[in-house]
């Protein structure tokens, strides 16, 4: 099956030797996940990058039923030698790869894997897209919009009690597959203060 591909070169031309690229990576991710739905590529270069290091932001999302999101987040960076566009493009795809692994995996049972557990929303960045869960060992979990499922992400404030799975991103652990369980009374105001429920 030919996933559905969607490449955007913001700030520039797509040249074709890109969506060929990306092309083949899809190809080879679908080897082992035959039933991806979706594969958006999103490559920028914005103003005012570093001279040296990576300039370039490659950002990949793939939808993977039933509403699960693997994203990757490629930003430009200052130090090190320069990167061309190809080895960015290559990097970011082999991290998707890796989720997209550890999805498989998941599904498939070859993980052990526990009762989902319960979260709620202590920061959220609309603007941005993405906030962060409090468990109830304290720890703090990034999540991205796409993670929210049923579109919700727009439901979500803070202390919205909720459900998600947990992979390891980028930059540490993320939350997917988010799941509203519990809508607070009210949205709490600027200032107050956020508690977890008792015995958390």
């Amino acid at each position: 099956m030919e996933i559905p591909l969607e490449v955007k070169f913001k700030d520039g031309p797509n040249p074709p030797w890109i969506e060929d690229l990306v092309r083949r990576r899809v190809d080879k991710l679908e080897q082992f996940c035959d039933h991806i739905i979706r594969c958006r590529v999103a490559i920028e270069r914005p103003n005012g990058h570093p001279d040296t290091g990576n300039p370039y932001r490659v950002m990949i999302d793939l939808t993977v039923p039933p509403g699960h999101e693997v994203v990757v987040d490629r930003q430009p960076r200052e130090g090190g030698p320069k990167r061309q566009l190809r080895t960015v493009l290559i990097d970011a795809f082999e991290a998707a790869e890796r989720q997209l692994k550890e999805l498989v995996e998941r599904q498939r049972g070859e993980v052990k894997t526990h009762d989902e557990p319960v979260a709620f929303v202590v920061r959220k960045f609309d603007d941005q897209g993405y906030g962060f869960l409090k468990t109830p060992d304290g720890r703090e979990v990034y999540f991205h919009q796409n993670a929210v499922l049923d579109h919700d992400f727009e439901r979500l404030e803070v202390g919205t009690q909720v459900r998600f799975e947990e992979a390891m991103g980028e930059a540490g652990p993320q939350a997917t597959s988010v799941r509203i369980i519990d809508k607070p009374g009210h949205a709490p105001t600027a200032g107050e203060a956020v508690e977890p429920p008792a015995g958390w």
